[in-house]
């Protein structure tokens, strides 16, 4: 698929670069050489400048600068972690579950965060796009099977195509009968917001079917105004977003920082959606929480955060078996005997309220 790509002239790409603008020491180059040998580097001047030099333990720094820690693979770390090639039928396609396809329109974003699953595949030096004999095959395939209801554009990023070219990939979608949805997946809005603009927009306004976005962010600060009014664009133009987010150690793996994040988004009108636990990619074992600490920090938000502000805790299964609800559990069950032996026992819960008190369900005679 031939396709215009855009990329900001001024996006650091080298860690040179970085180096000169005082987002890493250059003692570090020697390393982060390496790294960047294997893994893209980019960040746009939008996130630069939300970065403090002088802090090492920035929380935008820490997703998108680069770091020697990239270069150590921890055992189970692999290049697939979520199983895309082996649910991929044709080139372009993934195809995990019943109702729903990804679509990988490109390979290429705006920014590359240091803990990306598609590290291995995304980036210069990387396929660009999908040839046009491969994006009418994935057609074909989508077409060919009517159980698809959404499409979900992925990539790289959907919105690094040109309007022009993102609006014939809507119609194309939308001309096939039994897909509803076309969900879209990007950075895009905190990376590039000026991107969003009026034909950005209505090119992802499609008749015949309903488009969604869903926004990929990580720190509250990187909804900047900037930012927001992106995505107020989209949705005062009638396009529902939704949020996804990746549990990052340092970044955003402690309970007020997060909610600080989800209330951001919903203060956006965007719904908080998946909160991930990192992927076993290679080198992002640094950037890793473990599964426990998610579920603390989610029981943490229960209650103490508006309903509206609650993602779900989601772990994708390695191998292609896709993902799963990993958030804490406040339900167990106990046998409640009556009086009366000879009566049949009554089945009770324990509930877990949110602050840490235990309750019987239903509550005792």
């Amino acid at each position: 698929m031939s396709s215009p790509i855009f990329q900001p002239v001024t996006t650091l790409r080298e860690p040179a670069e970085l180096a000169a603008r005082g987002l890493v020491p250059v003692g570090d180059l020697p390393a982060l050489e390496k790294v960047a040998a294997r893994y893209a580097i980019a960040v746009t001047p939008e996130v630069a400048a939300l970065i403090d030099p002088d802090d090492p333990l920035d929380p935008i720094a820490l997703q998108y600068i680069p770091s020697s820690e990239e270069l150590v693979v921890e055992p189970g770390e692999r290049p697939d972690p979520i199983g895309d090639q082996v649910r991929s039928p044709v080139s372009g396609i993934v195809h995990r579950y019943p109702d729903r396809v990804l679509f990988k329109l490109v390979h290429v974003c705006a920014v590359y965060c240091r803990f990306c699953f598609r590290r291995e595949v995304v980036g210069p030096g990387k396929a660009t796009a999908l040839s046009d004999g491969a994006y009418q095959n994935a057609l074909a395939y989508i077409r060919a099977h009517s159980e698809v209801w959404e499409v979900i554009l992925t990539g790289g990023d959907p919105l690094m195509l040109s309007p022009r070219r993102l609006s014939e990939v809507m119609a194309d979608l939308a001309r096939i009968d039994h897909v509803k949805i076309i969900r879209i997946h990007t950075r895009v809005p905190v990376a590039e917001p000026q991107r969003i603009n009026d034909k950005m927009v209505a090119a992802l306004k499609v008749r015949g079917a309903t488009t969604w976005v869903a926004l990929h962010a990580n720190h509250a600060r990187e909804l900047t105004p900037k930012a927001r009014a992106a995505c107020a664009a989209m949705i005062d133009a009638g396009i529902p977003m939704v949020s996804q987010s990746v549990l990052l150690r340092g970044v955003n793996d402690d309970p007020e920082t997060l909610a600080a994040l989800m209330r951001g988004f919903v203060e956006c009108r965007i719904k908080p959606y998946y909160l991930h636990h990192g992927d076993l990619a290679p080198g992002t074992s640094h950037l890793r929480t473990t599964l426990e600490q998610g579920q603390a920090i989610m029981r943490a938000l229960r209650g103490r955060v508006s309903g509206l502000c609650q993602p779900e805790f989601v772990v994708d299964i390695p191998g292609g078996h896709g993902k799963s609800p990993a958030g804490p559990t406040y339900l167990s069950v106990e046998k409640s005997f009556s009086a009366d032996r000879e009566q049949s026992a009554e089945t009770r819960y324990r509930i877990l309220d949110y602050c840490g008190d235990v309750h019987r369900y239903p509550p005792e005679p």
